[in-house]
């Protein structure tokens, strides 16, 4: 004969394992999806700093052109 509080134990214990995998799992999502937005961070501070030196050299272009008139 089984001990009904021994089966209530082992199903807990079960699903704190599953609660557990499932943690991990998103765990792991989660910082996968940090990974890609650092990734796009960096990417985008290039191109913000890229667009900046172009704006940069136009206005001394045009700044250029003010004087030359």
């Amino acid at each position: 004969m089984e001990d009904p509080e021994i089966n209530t134990l082992i199903a807990k214990v079960d699903q704190l394992i599953e609660i557990c995998d499932q943690l991990h799992q998103h765990n792991r999502q989660l910082l996968a999806q940090e990974r890609s937005w650092r990734e796009e961070r960096l990417q985008l501070i290039e191109k913000n700093d890229l667009a900046r030196q172009k704006v940069e050299a136009m206005i001394l272009r045009l700044k250029s052109l003010e004087h030359d008139s």
